[in-house]
């Protein structure tokens, strides 16, 4: 019944009933009380009314009463908190050996890409039965990535990589909005989740047009933009060592430790010279507004450490004839 009713979107994820019977308490508790409430304002302004009582009775506090409505909505926001928190922190942790799909928000579309390079604009295919992780990150103001089918909701912020996740249980296609007001068009940022069989889906990924892994095209990138002349894999480097140096405390020219995430490789790119690796000097050049977020997902490539923490242990990926005595200067893209 409950599938049909055109107000109550679909369950298509594992998530659908935990937040549906979280909302459904909620909407019960408080209508509950509601209709407590405006019971006793009845049966108050009955029973004490003027006519019966002209003269106003002097009423003493009750200890017993005033512990009670204390402790009883006390006990049921509790239950609320936990509940919801449990939900929330099943959401915030994908769960290991999810499959990945690297997402770029921007006004007014959705651009996806799955790890084998096919890419995909305001739609996003996926199997049924598997644990998907998105990676998302938005090009221009603040986005929103929201499946009603999935009840999933998660801002997508310019600068930053944020995840969400999901597991689909029911082949079909779902919409995707975008919820947070992003401009004048901010109505027509829609699209689709298609869940697909895996059979169908693996066909679907085969016949897809793939441009290059992300693994691949990250390693492209890194030689057009003449990262490998610096980021060697010897000591002749004039930029620092990079293999292995995912997930590790770097230490900074300041003395100060930091972890080597996302956010931090992204902002080695875009800035590098907000932090500068200890024992190096503050030479290379900022490629903010000289790649695009597409290909800065495929060198950072969220949640796998970027190009160089997928090089084997010992390749040096310096191209021939090539000079490491200077940075090369990267040119601004043509707009």
């Amino acid at each position: 019944m409950w599938q049909e009713f055109p107000l109550w979107p679909a369950r298509a994820s594992t998530f659908a009933n935990r937040t549906d019977a979280l909302f459904i308490f909620l909407i019960a508790v408080t209508g509950f009380f509601t209709v407590m409430v405006f019971i006793a304002i009845c049966v108050f302004a009955f029973r004490y009314r003027a006519s019966k009582h002209p003269v106003p009775v002097q009423i003493e506090g009750s200890n017993v009463l005033e512990t009670t409505w204390t402790i009883i909505p006390f006990g049921v926001f509790m239950i609320f908190f936990i509940w919801g928190a449990s939900i929330y922190m099943a959401q915030a942790r994908p769960p290991e050996n999810s499959m990945e799909i690297f997402g770029v928000a921007k006004q007014w579309m959705w651009k996806f890409e799955h790890p084998e390079g096919v890419r995909e604009i305001n739609t996003l295919h996926v199997p049924v039965g598997r644990d998907v992780r998105v990676t998302l990150v938005s090009q221009d103001v603040i986005h929103d990535f929201f499946v009603p089918a999935f009840r999933i909701k998660q801002d997508v912020l310019p600068g930053r990589y944020v995840t969400t996740w999901f597991h689909a249980v029911r082949p079909g296609s779902y919409h995707l909005f975008c919820s947070q007001y992003c401009g004048t068009m901010h109505s027509g940022m829609i699209g689709e989740v298609i869940v697909m069989e895996p059979g169908a889906y693996q066909a679907w990924l085969s016949g897809g047009g793939a441009e290059g892994s992300l693994a691949s095209t990250g390693q492209k990138l890194f030689q057009q933009y003449g990262c490998a002349s610096c980021h060697r894999s010897d000591t002749q480097g004039r930029g620092p060592h990079l293999e292995g140096v995912y997930g590790k405390p770097v230490l900074l020219s300041d003395g100060r430790r930091v972890m080597a995430d996302d956010d931090y490789v992204r902002e080695s790119i875009l800035n590098p010279s907000a932090k500068i690796v200890g024992g190096f000097q503050n030479i290379m050049p900022s490629f903010n507004g000289v790649i695009s977020e597409e290909e800065l997902k495929s060198l950072a490539q969220p949640g796998q450490g970027g190009v160089i923490a997928n090089m084997p242990l010992g390749v040096n990926p310096v191209p021939p004839n090539a000079n490491p005595s200077l940075p090369p200067q990267p040119k601004p893209r043509e707009r």
